[in-house]
């Protein structure tokens, strides 16, 4: 379990238990910590370091948050991804993107064009090396962007609610299902809508790229069910 979380840095400054929750919650995000894993206090505590408490705590918090479910005799299980979970987020997503990047196409400035094509060209070269961290690091900044291109502070403030399940469903999606030379098409879209200043279109091609998500996977899921997985 957790093969890849370490001890934790105990002269950070932040209390202890923001560390762990931070610390877990990275992991979960990152696919570390897989969806249905049991999450054991005692060998999490040792991993990492630390007496049970702090553990115990950040557990709960992630519990809040929808990251770790608790189980009746069977204890903390990090969340599982429903067909129903990714189809709620990833429509809300698909609605707040394509508002966001509609009000871009009218706002944005030409230095933050210019910005987007820098982002957009970096994603291409870390697509091409199979680079999964760095593509993933791009897409977010390329998603964001936008948001800030928007000039809406509430749009990106909602936006930032849903940060830690798209963040999630993004990893999953880059790791596992997605066609590199596709996703780079579909950014391309957008970007050239955006720097044409059509509002349409960047509607348009935002929602479809969060729709491509949403079946891409739902379709591994179902398909994971119905093979004993997941």
């Amino acid at each position: 379990m957790a093969g890849k979380l370490s001890k934790v840095n105990l002269n950070d400054y932040k209390p202890l238990r923001e560390v762990i929750f931070n610390t877990l919650r990275e992991a979960i995000i990152a696919g570390e910590l897989k969806p249905g894993e049991r999450l054991m206090e005692v060998k999490l505590a040792e991993k990492m370091g630390v007496s049970r408490t702090p553990v115990r705590e950040a557990i709960r918090k992630l519990e809040l948050e929808g990251l770790v479910e608790m189980l009746p005799r069977k204890g903390a299980h990090v969340a599982e991804l429903s067909a129903k979970d990714i189809m709620d987020v990833l429509e809300v997503r698909a609605s707040l993107d394509g508002l966001a990047t509609a009000l871009a196409a009218e706002r944005i400035t030409d230095g933050e064009i210019k910005e987007l094509e820098h982002i957009q060209s970096q994603f291409l070269a870390y697509a091409n090396k199979d680079n999964l961290q760095g593509s993933i690091k791009k897409d977010v900044e390329f998603h964001e962007l936008i948001y800030r291109a928007s000039r809406n502070e509430r749009l990106i403030q909602i936006s930032s609610n849903l940060r830690e399940q798209i963040q999630r469903f993004r990893v999953i999606y880059l790791k596992d299902y997605s066609n590199p030379k596709e996703l780079i098409k579909e950014h391309q879209y957008i970007l050239e809508a955006i720097s044409t200043r059509d509002k349409t279109a960047a509607q348009e091609y935002a929602q479809k790229h969060i729709n491509q998500q949403e079946t891409a996977i739902i379709k591994a899921i179902k398909n994971m069910k119905v093979g004993g997985g997941v």
